[in-house]
C-alpha cells in the first residue's frame, strides 16, 4: 500500500457510539414520565426505520430529504409505538438532535491521530454535512475535511459519493482506503477501486445485537478499532 494517501471514514456506528449516545440523550429528556422504556432499544428501532428510508430515495420511490428531517419523521411513529405521546415538539427535537451530538467510540480520537499523521483522512457520511460538523465538533474529531453523500443529493452506496471525495481530495482511487464497520460500504467502494478496511464495532446495536464483525478476506485490512488500524498501517 506504499501509494495510499487518504482514509475516508464512515462515521455512525464506525466513528461513533450513537447508541448510548442517543438512549442517554432520550433518557434525560423524558425522564420520570417513562420509567419502563428500554432506551437502547428504542433507539435500535429508530435506526431501523433509517435505512429503508434510504432505499426508497434512492430507487426514487420518495423525494430527496436531509437524514435530520428522516430521522424526524421516524422519531414520531416510534413515539407511537412506544407511547411517549407527552413528549411535546420542544423535546422531540432535542431528541432528534442527539444524532448530531453523537460521543466517539474510545479508540476513536487518538487513533484519528495516529492515522492523520500519514494520511488524509476525511469523512464520507449519509448524515448531513451540518449533523456531522456537529459531531466532529463534540468528539473533537481531527479531520482534514469533512465530506457527505448530501453533498452530490444521494446516499451511500451510490457511487457518486465515493467519487465526490476522491475528487475533493484529489487522490486516485487505487490511492485511497474507505474505512467502514458497514460491509456494504466498503464493498461499494471496492468496485470502484479504492482499497477497504473493516473495523468492526460489535455494540454497534448493544451487547445483545446479532452484527456482522466477522473479518472478511475481500477487504485490505481488518481491524479491531482504529488503534489495530494504525498499527496495521504503520502509523
Amino acid at each position: 500500500m506504499n501509494t495510499l494517501q487518504a482514509l475516508i471514514f464512515d462515521v455512525q456506528g464506525t466513528v461513533t457510539d450513537f447508541r448510548s449516545s442517543i438512549a442517554q440523550q432520550a433518557l434525560a429528556i423524558a425522564g420520570a414520565r417513562a420509567p419502563g422504556v428500554d432506551w437502547g432499544r428504542f433507539v435500535d428501532d429508530w435506526r431501523g426505520k433509517y435505512r429503508p428510508a434510504l432505499d426508497d430515495i434512492l430507487c426514487g420511490r420518495r423525494p430527496w430529504s436531509s437524514v435530520d428531517r428522516l430521522y424526524r419523521s421516524a422519531l414520531d411513529e416510534v413515539i407511537e409505538t412506544y407511547d411517549l405521546g407527552f413528549l411535546n415538539p420542544e423535546e422531540r427535537e432535542r431528541i432528534n438532535f442527539a444524532w448530531q451530538a453523537i460521543a466517539p467510540w474510545p479508540d476513536a480520537v487518538q487513533g484519528l491521530n495516529r492515522l492523520k499523521a500519514r494520511f488524509k483522512i476525511a469523512t464520507l457520511s449519509n448524515a448531513d454535512v451540518s449533523a456531522v460538523v456537529n459531531i466532529s465538533k463534540v468528539g473533537q474529531l481531527p479531520w482534514d475535511a469533512i465530506f457527505a453523500a448530501e453533498m452530490v443529493g444521494t446516499f451511500k452506496p451510490d457511487p457518486r459519493a465515493y467519487e465526490m471525495a476522491l475528487r475533493y481530495l484529489g487522490v486516485a482511487a487505487g490511492d485511497a482506503m474507505m474505512v467502514a464497520c458497514h460491509k456494504y460500504d466498503l464493498l461499494a467502494a471496492g468496485d470502484l477501486g479504492m482499497k477497504t478496511a473493516f473495523v468492526a464495532r460489535p455494540l454497534e446495536f448493544g451487547p445483545q445485537a446479532n452484527v456482522d464483525t466477522a473479518f472478511d478476506e475481500r477487504f485490505d485490512i481488518n481491524a479491531r478499532d482504529f488503534l489495530d488500524l494504525a498499527d496495521q498501517l504503520d502509523c
